[in-house]
């Protein structure tokens, strides 16, 4: 995530970003580190869903259109004169379609990338709960890293948007299969919906976002 850490620490704005290497040490500093990531991730996971819920939108105006030209087409049948240039259009429109579910699928796979980056952030926040389990004991440290979570809050708070954006991938996974498929006006703006609201990433999620932001300092309380 070093990448966009320039950005975040040059803007003036609330944005969460990693302070100097001297600000914190140690096991705060990871777990700072970490919170500024899981920021950037959604971010990004945030963009991307942008992005797919117009190519989604396409999609399924696509395969509305293809499904009228099969009708046409087979209204169509004995007059010679519509069928090549009927032909050509339902290519044309298969072809964009195909086009637009490659791209879906795009977004999907760097969907995909993100979570897995968040899995790792969980396996980091426990490491630093053995680190600590080994150091203090199984009551682990007595005074918090911050303000007031214990060390394992974090790992905790990780684990559940980690299960949270992994369930919603689960979902665009479901819906990338079916949309272009999908014949039925009704479900498709059930299948467009789900991709644009996101069901797995409620509020709650966000909330968990916030407090850990709030409580490393990269959100002013």
């Amino acid at each position: 995530m070093m990448s966009l850490e320039v950005g975040l620490q040059g803007s003036e704005t609330t944005t969460p970003g990693r302070k100097s290497q001297s600000a914190v040490t140690g096991s705060a500093r990871k777990v700072k580190d970490n919170a500024a990531d899981w920021h950037n991730l959604i971010l990004k996971w945030d963009r991307l869903n942008d992005e797919g819920s117009t190519m989604a939108n396409k999609i399924v105006n696509l395969g509305f259109n293809k499904s009228s030209q099969k009708e046409m087409q087979v209204m169509m049948a004995g007059q010679d004169t519509s069928a090549s240039s009927n032909s050509e259009n339902a290519f044309e429109n298969s072809r964009e379609l195909e086009e637009e579910c490659d791209k879906l699928l795009s977004v999907v796979d760097k969907m995909t990338h993100i979570v897995s980056k968040m899995e790792k952030l969980v396996s980091f926040e426990k490491g630093i709960i053995d680190l600590e389990t080994f150091q203090y004991g199984t009551g682990g440290r007595q005074t918090p890293l911050f303000q007031t979570w214990p060390t394992s809050q974090f790992a905790d708070v990780s684990n559940k948007l980690y299960e949270a954006y992994k369930q919603e991938l689960t979902l665009k996974r479901a819906i990338l299969q079916e949309l272009a498929h999908t014949t039925n006006p009704d479900l498709s703006m059930v299948y467009l919906s789900c991709w644009l609201y996101q069901p797995y990433t409620d509020d709650r999620a966000k909330l968990l976002l916030e407090g850990l932001l709030l409580e490393t300092g990269h959100r002013p309380i």
